[in-house]
């Protein structure tokens, strides 16, 4: 079949929006016509160039959601009709990280997802008889997409698709990461370093923990804002003096948690010297540039601060994005909030340069 589709052909180069084939989906693979999809930083920085393991020409776009349309052979987990939401972090639930409560980091299909093909090194997508590679085993810039059964989290069917879209990445990276990497305590003091999705996700992701206290840290006036509104009981301009600061508010010990969700290694460090000595936890969500490094004086570490990185927040994308999107039904979070802007898919580009402007939160591409 014809789709349309988001095309990065050369890096630094706009997305070309163009008629590309998309094959039937083969055993184990499914059929999903896309609803609406997020355009993501990660998406960005693929197009940039900057990503180490970034390839062109492909079909970008992860943070997707829409309705099943069909299904191959061997498929048991989901059918046509149902609503689902992508994962580019898949869940088997067989290999040895599925089986572990500590992780999230599904090996099942990871050597084929990362040439851009799908398990069984082939791809559905191509161009005047070529092949075109898939992005993130996902490829939602596109009106309907292909992929493997074990990258879909069926979601309740009253959940609108464009609020689902964030979950596919932003949203459930900052909310996991306080709930399922750093496991917030209730009573404990945060501090987020950067409001964007991730960010913003963070501070929910601490609220529905039980911090009492909750610091957020952005250059953004508006993005703070949004933190007062998501949560956070304090907010403050980042400045030169941020970590003296956050000393200074916790009796010259730092917050119990921080969470980097900026990408700039001097923030990381930031958040690695602002968490508490004896059990700080300063967790990273950032992406940072490629072939840099992250400095930590080691007696921050050795008087007992610790740092974790964060995948996807931690969050088991089949079992526990469900219910991420039920606590949003509930009340519990709001997602109409983060969605600044809607955009049709030809205009996909205007999404990179309103998130390079800071331009809102979260823009969603919307299909038909």
């Amino acid at each position: 079949m014809k789709v349309r589709a988001a095309v990065l052909e050369a890096f630094g180069e706009p997305l070309v929006v163009q008629d590309v084939e998309l094959a039937e989906p083969r055993s184990g693979e499914v059929l999903v016509r896309l609803v609406a999809c997020g355009v993501c930083h990660t998406d960005l920085y693929t197009a940039s160039g900057a990503d180490p393991t970034g390839y062109a020409p492909c079909v970008l776009g992860h943070e997707g959601a829409g309705v099943v349309e069909r299904v191959g052979d061997a498929v048991s987990l989901v059918r046509p009709g149902d609503h689902v939401i992508t994962l580019f972090a898949p869940e088997c639930g067989v290999c040895v990280h599925c089986r572990s409560d500590r992780t999230n980091r599904c090996i099942a299909i990871r050597d084929q997802q990362g040439l851009g093909h799908l398990p069984d090194g082939t791809t559905r997508l191509s161009r005047n008889g070529e092949p075109l590679r898939h992005f993130m085993g996902t490829s939602t810039f596109a009106e309907y997409t292909v992929m493997p059964e074990i990258a879909l989290a069926k979601v309740n069917p009253e959940a609108p698709l464009d609020g689902c879209a964030p979950f596919a990445c932003g949203l459930s990276t900052g909310i996991g990461a306080a709930l399922y990497t750093a496991k917030v305590e209730p009573g404990s003091t945060c501090v987020v370093f950067g409001c964007g999705l991730v960010g913003l996700g963070a501070v929910i992701g601490a609220r529905l923990g039980g911090a009492a206290r909750i610091v957020a840290i952005d250059l953004s006036e508006e993005r703070l804002a949004q933190a007062r509104h998501h949560g956070a009981t304090e907010t403050r301009v980042a400045a030169d003096d941020t970590v003296h600061w956050i000393k200074d508010e916790t009796e010259g010990f730092g917050a119990d948690y921080t969470f980097e969700a900026t990408g700039s290694v001097a923030v990381m460090r930031q958040a690695v010297e602002a968490a508490r000595e004896a059990w700080g936890l300063a967790t990273m969500c950032g992406v940072a540039g490629k072939g840099e490094t992250l400095e930590i004086v080691p007696r921050l570490l050795i008087t007992g601060r610790r740092v974790a990185g964060s995948s996807f927040g931690g969050v088991k994308g089949r079992s526990q994005v469900p219910g991420l999107v039920d606590r949003w039904l509930a009340g519990e979070i709001d997602v109409d909030a983060l969605i600044s802007h809607r955009l049709p898919l030809e205009h996909v580009q205007r999404g990179f340069e309103l998130m390079e402007e800071q331009n809102g939160i979260r823009s969603v591409i919307s299909f038909g």
